[in-house]
């Protein structure tokens, strides 16, 4: 994580539909190369504790000019079959020119409008900046919606950009950074020719909250991707080590698992394929409400990781055509779970699978994170086909793994635990009137 400096509005887009202003919302950058996090956004004039951002720098030549990639099918198309516009159809970018930028005098600049997502947006810009002397100012609005926000260098390497998702609404209506980047550093190859170049990125968000959906764009997705890849497996790998250790102490406890495998073994079949299964739409309803969080800009990656493993946990990916392609058997480890039609069913016994999930590890991490790799000497063109395929293909067994672990705690916690509590107090009781 690199060191913060104080980030600022740099744009401001907003949303206008017939002729009114709607709604509004914008991003934030860290000075040094790398990923940093910002708590300091700040919507119309005032504070605003709601917003997170994650920015940094990066290539817009890898950004823009990136060879097809080889990626897990799943991770080629933005189809979930539920008759619903595709994140594809909601996303757009737009470029700004701003030419003779020495000679405005204006406090503020209006971009022409231009439309994405089915919504009329513009770019405002204070040269001056917006209540911060010395400092560039940006904004954008929307109702929900992820958007990146660039201020290109003549060196791409150097052209800044920043990231975030928020959710407008009429007390609400704009969001940004009032120090997006000091003006004493625009002369830094920011300014060429006397022309400031803005670039704005937006996907208007579809939210699903009965199961993970696809959110990005899928180009959109793996610029993402080879930013926040480690952001998203440090969310994933929190929740899993979470529940592992809370079975590992189950097991540990010698006492309360000799009760529990007593109990277990001393029902019918019938009863624990009952309580070994569980309806999709009640876990996946838990799993969207537990790991899409607003204000982190990660959410819409770690929605598509959950929608990708939870595809891969069905046996299928979708193609580019659309054919259904059954996964390499070899390719994915043992399941703990499989989904039979609507249904999440364990795959084998609880004991076992207890014992199994409190031992397994998700993939060692990756050391050598992406953003590191941005720098490492590749070209682009190895980064696309190499790095952004091994780098998806990590966030789908990252999902996969976080669903199954997911369905095998709830269907754990919610069915099978509770059962056992209601024997072992049922056997107290018992004792205590033969007493």
């Amino acid at each position: 994580m690199t060191k913060l400096w104080t980030s600022i509005p740099v744009s401001k887009f907003r949303s206008v539909e017939e002729g009114v202003l709607k709604w509004e919302m914008a991003g934030t950058v860290s000075e040094e190369s790398g990923v940093g996090r910002s708590m300091e956004g700040f919507s119309s004039g005032q504070r605003c504790q709601s917003g997170e951002a994650l920015a940094e720098w990066r290539s817009s030549e890898q950004v823009e000019n990136g060879t097809p990639s080889t990626s897990p099918p799943d991770w080629e198309t933005d189809d979930d079959n539920d008759g619903g516009p595709k994140p594809s159809e909601l996303y757009g970018k737009y470029t700004w020119r701003i030419e003779k930028f020495s000679e405005i005098n204006k406090r503020e600049l209006r971009s022409n409008q231009f439309e994405i997502g089915g919504y009329k947006w513009y770019i405002l810009i204070y040269p001056q900046g917006c209540d911060f002397c010395h400092h560039l100012s940006l904004f954008l609005l929307e109702p929900f919606a992820q958007f990146t926000i660039a201020v290109v260098n003549k060196d791409p390497k150097k052209s800044k950009y920043s990231d975030t998702l928020h959710r407008f609404w009429k007390k609400e209506h704009d969001w940004g950074w009032k120090k997006f980047m000091e003006l004493t550093k625009m002369s830094d190859g920011f300014i060429d020719a006397d022309t400031l170049i803005i670039k704005a990125q937006v996907q208007v968000i579809r939210e699903r909250a009965d199961r993970p959906f696809r959110c990005l764009d899928c180009q959109y997705r793996r610029e993402l991707v080879r930013v926040y890849l480690t952001n998203v497996e440090q969310i994933c790998r929190r929740f899993v080590e979470e529940r592992r250790s809370k079975l590992g102490k189950l097991i540990d406890d010698k006492a309360r698992w000799s009760s529990f495998r007593a109990f277990w073994l001393g029902i019918d079949q019938n009863a624990r394929r009952r309580m070994s299964r569980e309806k999709t739409d009640v876990i996946l309803k838990v799993v969207v409400k537990h790991f899409f969080i607003e204000k982190e800009v990660t959410s819409t990656l770690v929605m598509d990781s959950l929608y990708s493993g939870l595809k891969a946990l069905e046996g299928q990916t979708i193609s580019k055509k659309g054919r259904l392609k059954l996964l390499e058997a070899e390719e994915m480890p043992a399941p703990i779970v499989r989904v039979d039609k609507d249904v999440f069913v364990l795959v084998d016994d609880v004991l076992l699978l207890l014992e199994r999930a409190a031992m397994d590890l998700l993939p060692p991490k990756d050391e050598k994170g992406p953003q590191n790799r941005t720098k490492d000497g590749n070209s682009g063109e190895d980064f696309n086909k190499d790095s952004i395929e091994r780098d998806e293909r990590r966030l789908t067994e990252l999902g996969r793994r976080t669903v199954e672990i997911f369905v095998l705690a709830h269907i754990f916690s919610n069915k099978i635990e509770v059962a056992y509590q209601e024997a072992v107090a049922l056997k107290e009781q018992e004792e205590l009137i033969r007493e």
